[in-house]
């Protein structure tokens, strides 16, 4: 498959369902070649590669495959490089939860939630920067968590990856400035999305009553905000930006 020469590029990671499918549908929306990622869930990115191919002005190509693999992370940027030569926008989405006591957690346990959350987000900025440097110009923006700012009982792998993430985006927007490229990271709050379908009815309500506007935030809606952030000021870099409803 080939784009129109003219077509902007972006690598949305977890593109499969809820922020990660919102952020893909944003961007086709607006005429945009998104490279859509994920690693099982198959039978859903084709379901969006499907509404983007038959309703919206943009084009797609999938990419399936491990993130959190730096094998499969190189076979996905092989792909998209005999596409496009160097990507407009890179999406870290990719992420998996994890409730429980840190005593209880396994070891195959954590390094499978570091290498989905955090290492994948090391993988593709490594494939991804090299030809945003030659070009002067590039975003990356990681998805993230609030989680990642003040960390949570019993998600404390998931807080310490989220954090991790905070970390290498300040470090990298400091060492690719020079080169043009911003680097942001979006922290969110409590979104409606399948991870947390593990929430009872009356856990949701509390839930719901502890954020001050009242709801969960919508997937569409932090889409809205990685659309805003990839044509933010080049002057904005190094920033974690919080969507959160005012919770912390």
């Amino acid at each position: 498959m080939s784009a129109k020469p003219s077509a902007k590029y972006a690598l949305i990671t977890g593109a499969s369902r809820g922020i990660g499918r919102a952020c893909a549908l944003r961007f086709a929306r607006e005429g945009w070649h998104v490279f859509l990622n994920c690693r099982s869930s198959l039978d859903e990115l084709e379901e969006v590669q499907e509404e983007i191919q038959k309703h919206l002005p943009g084009d797609c190509t999938l990419v399936p495959g491990d993130v959190g693999s730096p094998a499969d992370v190189r076979q996905i940027f092989e792909k998209i490089y005999q596409i496009c030569p160097c990507l407009d926008v890179l999406v870290n989405n990719a992420g998996i939860a994890h409730m429980g006591l840190l005593t209880d957690m396994t070891d195959t346990e954590w390094q499978r939630l570091l290498d989905t959350n955090l290492s994948s987000v090391f993988y593709c900025c490594r494939s991804a920067i090299p030809p945003m440097v030659t070009r002067k110009q590039g975003r990356i923006i990681s998805i993230s968590s609030m989680w990642g700012t003040v960390g949570a009982s019993c998600e404390a792998a998931y807080s310490a990856a989220k954090s991790g993430i905070h970390g290498l985006t300040r470090a990298l927007a400091k060492e690719l400035a020079p080169s043009g490229i911003q680097v942001n990271a979006i922290a969110c709050g409590v979104i409606d999305t399948a991870m947390n379908g593990w929430l009872s009815p009356e856990e949701n309500q509390e839930l719901k009553e502890e954020i001050p506007t009242g709801r969960f935030g919508t997937p569409e809606e932090v889409a809205d905000l990685v659309w805003q952030i990839s044509h933010a000021p080049h002057y904005m870099t190094g920033q974690i930006i919080g969507i959160d409803g005012g919770y912390i």
